[in-house]
């Protein structure tokens, strides 16, 4: 992709994230050019217990980090990438996740869909036909949060692409995004109301909504737990069959070099930064002391491992890849 190309892309980016056209031309400058590839759609399978769940990837777009992570400086962040062997803008991967129950194909966010542009994720469609099924073939769909790269992909044109799904989503998200005076009242940008608007209405006109208001069973071996502070329904899901389980977790980390060692570290899309700091602490605490397997949205492709306490932090540890036959 040209120079000129990738600025475009990266200031359409930035409208859809809220970033300044000055931060998306420094992070067109930054980008790392040399390894920029459009892989296509990508998926990877593996079972928890008899369940079969599918990791789709919805693209990877760049951040600045400079740019997004508070409480921090970016000598600091610098310092931490460095030793991850990044540097500033990093890509970040989005993900979604398939789960086939019996009878049902449950769908765990759907990605940024059209909203960020073209070429800036909005593969899981493509993910999902190289999975082998189609969008009306998906029974469920459950969202984390109603931010434009989960929810995103639940329309096209205005149109809903999971016709037959139900969508199950936190009530504490709906009822926040539907009122446009929250944005003023707790200064979170208004492009959030927007894009709930854009991606919930048709589902909601369509009578395809299903909220839930509490921690609890929401499908056949899924269970939903609220954890407000990204936005005030962030939900977390989990999956238990023949006594395996995974977390599903949103976004309680976008940077596994600077949020892992530095858990106070918070992102300007957090609705509460004291309250994700918070739950993000809470919860790593928990999966490094349980050893539990969860699938993070951003982090890189499959986006699936495990969390190691480390020094005063934590560290992310990614599964071991398998591919032979019977996997």
């Amino acid at each position: 992709m040209s120079r000129p190309a990738l600025l475009a892309l990266t200031t359409l980016l930035a409208a859809a994230l809220a970033i300044t056209p000055a931060a998306a031309a420094a992070q067109a400058a930054a980008a790392p050019l040399s390894i920029a590839t459009d892989q296509g759609g990508d998926v990877y399978r593996f079972r928890v217990g008899e369940i079969r769940v599918t990791a789709l990837s919805d693209g990877t777009v760049p951040q600045d980090l400079h740019q997004l992570l508070q409480r921090t400086t970016p000598a600091r962040i610098d310092a931490l990438l460095e030793r991850n062997f990044q540097s500033n803008p990093v890509e970040a991967s989005i993900n979604a996740y398939l789960i086939e129950l019996p009878e049902r194909k449950v769908l765990i966010d759907t990605g940024s869909g059209e909203l960020f542009g073209p070429g800036a994720g909005g593969k899981l469609v493509a993910s999902l036909a190289r999975a082998g099924t189609a969008p009306d073939k998906i029974t469920d769909v459950l969202i984390t949060h109603v931010h434009s790269d989960h929810a995103g992909g639940l329309v096209r044109g205005g149109q809903r692409v999971f016709m037959n799904a139900i969508v199950h989503v936190a009530k504490a998200d709906l009822d926040f995004f539907a009122d446009r005076s929250n944005a003023e009242r707790t200064r979170y940008d208004v492009q959030y109301f927007d894009i709930a608007a854009t991606t919930m209405k048709p589902y909601l006109d369509a009578g395809k909504v299903r909220p839930f208001a509490k921690d609890g069973p929401i499908l056949p071996s899924i269970t939903a737990t609220l954890h407000p502070g990204h936005t005030p329904g962030s939900a977390f899901f989990t999956l238990e069959s023949k006594g395996d389980r995974i977390v599903f977790v949103g976004d309680i980390v976008h940077s596994a070099a600077v949020q892992f060692p530095e858990v106070a570290t918070a992102i300007v899309y957090d609705q509460d930064a004291d309250r994700a700091a918070s739950v993000r602490a809470s919860a790593f605490t928990d999966f490094a002391h349980g050893r539990a397997l969860i699938a993070a949205p951003h982090m890189p492709f499959p986006g699936i491992g495990r969390v190691r306490a480390e020094g005063r932090g934590f560290a992310w540890v990614p599964v071991t890849y398998v591919n032979r036959a019977g996997n």
